[in-house]
């Protein structure tokens, strides 16, 4: 059995300590402070470890073979290359792995030929997501796409969140909604990009785009943080259009119809835990590698992720 230890003692920490003691894991938990880890086994009644990480590590023999990682965004970077300086070699690390492009193309470098390290899109297992990534295979593939990402600014602005956060906040968090629009439809390959708004904690505040991907399929995105809107993603294929509206949902609309119809789709495990996170973590354990996203891809979506947010030509 693989030893496993989950860093971190806040609720995505709690979320992926269901998962884990729902699968037999052996695992441990290990925070920072002594009074958010007294919370956290209150909470699962599972043993938090205070005192860090790094302090963890130093006074163990055995060190496991597997970490997740659940922090602060702006102590991912860090906290992983210590964790690879122990010599752990699988991480799943929660997104975007860094608070800006630097951290997250050094943290690629660091883990080079020293550990296989993924990075925590979990939408990516939803149960909605899973059965439209089948649907779009067996209809032959997507033929065109569109996706929303608008952020509720009037809510985020007056979170108690570190400045540096809400300044990368297009990375630290839209990407969710940017990653699984590509992992449906392929990378894009042609983008052409427009940004304008200027809030006083992020810029760009209003996004479009459009552009053909890998698979030859053509889409379009848009974005006003200052305006009304959500998260979505719509796929058409060559039988129906597909979509998730919201993400943990799943409808479509058939050829000559405008009703839309929910498919049906067992959502227990999605309702049970925390959408994605049990089947993420199944992933990650068992080697299966396919659906999540490697620190290499992370850093080589840079490329159009910045373009996205207005950073490059």
């Amino acid at each position: 059995m693989k030893k496993l230890i989950l860093v971190g003692s806040g609720n995505m920490s709690i979320a992926y300590c269901k998962a884990l003691k729902s699968l037999n894991l052996d695992f441990t938990v290990v925070g920072n402070s002594e009074s958010k880890s007294q919370d956290f086994t209150s909470k699962t009644g599972e043993l938090c470890i205070s005192g860090g990480i790094e302090n963890y590590l130093n006074n163990i023999d055995h060190k496991p073979s597997h970490a997740i990682l659940a922090v602060q965004v702006e102590a991912l970077h860090n906290i992983s290359a210590m964790l690879i300086k122990h010599g752990i070699s699988n991480i799943l690390v929660e997104k975007p792995g860094g608070i800006d492009e630097n951290e997250i193309i050094s943290l690629s470098e660091i883990a080079k030929n020293r550990c296989s390290l993924f990075v925590a899109y979990n939408r990516r297992f939803y149960q909605s997501v899973i059965k439209s990534r089948q649907i779009i295979a067996d209809d032959g593939g997507p033929i065109s796409a569109r996706f929303e990402f608008t952020e509720w600014s009037h809510i985020i602005e007056k979170l108690n969140k570190p400045e540096i956060l809400k300044k990368n906040w297009f990375l630290a968090n839209s990407t969710h909604v940017i990653d699984l629009a590509f992992s449906l439809i392929g990378k894009p390959i042609e983008l052409s990009s427009y940004t304008s708004g200027n809030m006083e904690w992020h810029k760009p505040s209003i996004y479009s785009g459009a552009g053909v991907t890998e698979k030859k399929c053509l889409f379009s995105y848009y974005a006003n943080w200052e305006s009304s809107g959500r998260w979505a993603i719509e796929v058409n294929t060559a039988k129906r259009k597909l979509i998730l509206s919201p993400l943990e949902i799943l409808q479509e609309q058939e050829i000559g119809s405008v009703a839309l119809k929910k498919i049906d789709i067992d959502y227990s495990i999605d309702e049970e835990f925390k959408p994605g996170i049990l089947e993420q973590v199944k992933a990650f354990i068992g080697g299966e590698q396919r659906n999540l996203k490697s620190i290499d891809e992370q850093k080589n979506d840079l490329t159009f992720l910045l373009k996205i947010n207005g950073k490059s030509e």
